[in-house]
């Protein structure tokens, strides 16, 4: 896939650091964060690795990525990682996607109580879906729900919802499969009475236990009689809750949350330009149809950066969460019973190899990489199983002490020069599949120490050269 020509990165270089300076004690730490984040991914302020061509000497440098979920960069491989895990959970029925959506007067109070009024959002919209349908005068069931959050319109502008992805699902004596009506999941008008009534209940809790922040035109929300005025008018207006016809087949499930699941603010691929006008990028006027709904916008590059940033989640705030059939504690027993019901095959579980590979599943996924100055430790790289010591002949042999990372810049530590020596190899056949190789690459433990960090690349890499031969990595300065 080609980079676009302008990203967010680009417009952070160009006006952020001006933006920041005009906004210097507005801004959160987890704002400031993503500003850096995003400014130093794929740079050479991350470090990052070399690889050459063991037949033309052909080299290339791949920088390290930040791998924060507000990246525009780095949600591609974030998304087919969990795509790829969820794909055997996929039941062969009809999906429904359900839209909850905040009333603009909520969603004004809940920028600055983002982690409590998000968490309200998905407890009573996941708990409305759930009472409506285990009803027997509606469907009678429990159902599996994937909710995903989203706090943004087409413009960026400040628009919590919750979208969800809702199978049929099982009768309350687990005897059957209930399927949906053709078309049809639940009436939104029961949905959205009682998803209006259970958060604003829930909403009157939490700001009589004291979880609520007001302030700006709303500081004086913050007595019990004026909150309780201000929530009056929303008991009488109707809700947004939006039901979309279902999906056709597990392929087009897989194919809408892979553009939902971990997408950010805007792409880099709707910008446009960057110019002495703004910036300007692609919207979509969901009010329009035809051709009219799709337009251009420009903004000023400061409103654009601050729009960017109202979307910052809290930290350790999931964004996406799973209820009913699908909820955590009992989703692999509730599937495969489900997959019984409905007479379907169980998913086949692949590996990569036989006898005590077998066990192993496939794993391509790229190594997490830490900059040299973090000291906390690589979870999910030591979790990973360390490939057999000794491969096959012809297969390649690495220095265990030799280094692959190329240091940070500005760091003031310095090593001697470090070559990784592979043993020329054939490629090999079309049919066969990629084995994976160990490279050793630098790694800091919590007590700051060296220590050696398994790194799995595929040895059968193409190459801009033209080759497709086993690659090397080279001495880093």
């Amino acid at each position: 896939m080609r980079r676009p020509s302008l990203e967010v990165a680009d417009i952070f270089h160009r006006h952020g650091a001006a933006w920041r300076a005009a906004q210097a004690g507005h801004l959160s730490l987890g704002q400031l964060k993503v500003m850096s984040a995003n400014e130093t991914c794929r740079t050479a302020a991350l470090g990052g690795h070399v690889e050459a061509c063991e037949d033309c000497g052909h080299s290339r440098i791949a920088y390290n990525s930040c791998r924060d979920r507000h990246c525009p960069r780095c949600q591609g491989a974030a998304a087919r990682e969990w795509l790829a895990a969820r794909e055997a959970d996929l039941l062969p029925v009809g999906y429904f996607h359900v839209v909850f959506t905040l009333p603009a007067e909520i969603a004004d109070i809940a920028y600055p109580n983002k982690a409590v009024i998000y968490d309200l959002l998905f407890r009573a919209a996941s708990e409305a879906m759930l009472t409506i349908a285990a009803d027997p005068k509606h469907l009678g069931a429990l159902i599996g729900i994937t909710a995903v959050l989203h706090s943004w319109g087409s413009a960026m502008t400040h628009h919590p919802q919750v979208h969800m992805i809702v199978p049929g699902g099982i009768s309350l004596d687990g005897e059957r499969w209930v399927s949906c009506r053709p078309g049809f999941l639940l009436p939104v008008r029961v949905l959205s009475k009682l998803f209006r009534r259970l958060l604003l209940a829930k909403l009157t809790d939490a700001h009589a236990a004291g979880r609520l922040r007001f302030f700006g035109d709303n500081a004086g929300l913050g007595g019990k009689r004026a909150f309780a005025a201000f929530l009056a008018p929303l008991k009488k207006k109707n809700w947004f809750v939006y039901a979309k016809p279902p999906f056709a087949g597990a392929e087009a499930v897989l194919a809408y949350l892979s553009r939902y699941t971990h997408r950010v603010a805007i792409s880099n691929s709707r910008l446009i330009a960057l110019d002495k006008a703004g910036v300007t990028f692609r919207v979509k006027d969901y009010r329009r149809n035809g051709s009219e709904r799709y337009r251009t916008m420009t903004l000023d590059p400061g409103e654009f950066i601050r729009r960017f940033l109202l979307h910052v989640l809290p930290k350790g705030f999931h964004r996406i969460r799973h209820y009913g059939l699908l909820a955590s504690a009992h989703a692999k027993a509730n599937i495969a019973h489900a997959r019984e019901l409905l007479a379907a095959p169980q998913p086949k579980v692949e590996c990569n190899g036989t006898g005590a590979d077998a066990a192993t599943p496939s794993d391509w996924r790229p190594p997490m990489l830490r900059r040299q100055d973090d000291r906390h430790r690589d979870l999910r790289t030591r979790r990973r199983p360390r490939p057999r010591a000794a491969l096959d002949e012809g297969a390649m042999t690495t220095n265990r002490s030799s280094s692959l990372c190329i240091p940070a810049e500005n760091s003031d530590r310095r090593r001697p020069e470090a070559i990784v020596r592979l043993r020329p190899i054939a490629c090999p056949a079309p049919s066969a599949a990629p084995k994976p190789s160990a490279l050793q690459g630098p790694h800091r433990n919590a007590r700051g120490h060296r220590q050696p960090v398994e790194l799995r690349l595929p040895t059968h890499q193409a190459h801009r050269c033209g080759h497709n031969g086993p690659s090397r990595t080279v001495k880093s300065p």
